[in-house]
């Protein structure tokens, strides 16, 4: 019966796994930056919204995760026909939120300090993250936008699956919840990419991120 017992239990943990496996975004391709794309002259520019445009976060480690949001400080795109043909927006990463703790807790506090710290993104140093847009492609029935990401002075290509929709003068680009690997940014703490005999205090690599851009025709 014991021995029943321990098989049919593996076999639920095994599922489960599999399960919170394919539960987790997909990580966004990345590859070396490329040249930035540049709009036709027919293309009309919208201007980004910070009020109403910001990137979702969401970070995790062995007893949890974390999450809150990152304003996007401005930016444009050019649009051709509905399709983004070229643009560019800053991301402040001084203006960090933690949203899973309460405001008026101390941890709340101590972890947005911790992320802004030389430890993870060093924002005194690294004031901005920029994404810069070189392509849109369609790939089985998505559309994926590729740029430019740029922090803490390094640059990678990501292809990232987006909807666009304009209504007025008002143009709205969201994506699908996506990972990045912030060890190819070079942000370092806790991550195994750096650091052995880490044990259970790791960070995983893997940052889960949204990005909303709400722009009006300039």
């Amino acid at each position: 019966m014991k021995t029943s017992f321990l098989k049919i239990f593996a076999v639920v943990a095994l599922i489960t796994f599999t399960n919170c496996g394919d539960n987790k975004a997909k990580e966004a391709e990345t590859k070396a930056a490329e040249e930035a794309a540049v709009a036709e002259v027919s293309a009309i520019t919208f201007n980004a919204s910070t009020e109403n445009s910001m990137i979702e976060w969401k970070g995790f480690k062995p007893t949890g995760s974390h999450n809150g949001t990152i304003a996007i400080s401005e930016g444009s795109v050019s649009v051709n026909n509905g399709t983004v043909e070229s643009g560019d927006f800053t991301i402040d990463m001084g203006s960090i939120v933690v949203t899973d703790i309460p405001a008026e807790e101390e941890g709340n506090a101590k972890l947005r300090g911790h992320l802004t710290s030389d430890d993870f993104f060093d924002v005194e140093k690294f004031p901005t993250a920029k994404f810069e847009v070189t392509g849109i492609s369609t790939v089985e029935g998505k559309t994926m936008l590729s740029g430019n990401l740029t922090m803490k002075e390094k640059t990678n290509n990501i292809s990232i699956p987006v909807t666009t929709s304009i209504e007025g003068d008002t143009m709205k680009l969201t994506s699908e919840t996506f990972t990045i690997d912030r060890s190819k940014w070079n942000v370092q703490y806790g991550s195994k990419s750096f650091f052995d005999n880490l044990g259970d205090k790791f960070i995983n690599d893997d940052i889960e991120l949204k990005v909303t851009l709400v722009a009006s025709k300039a």
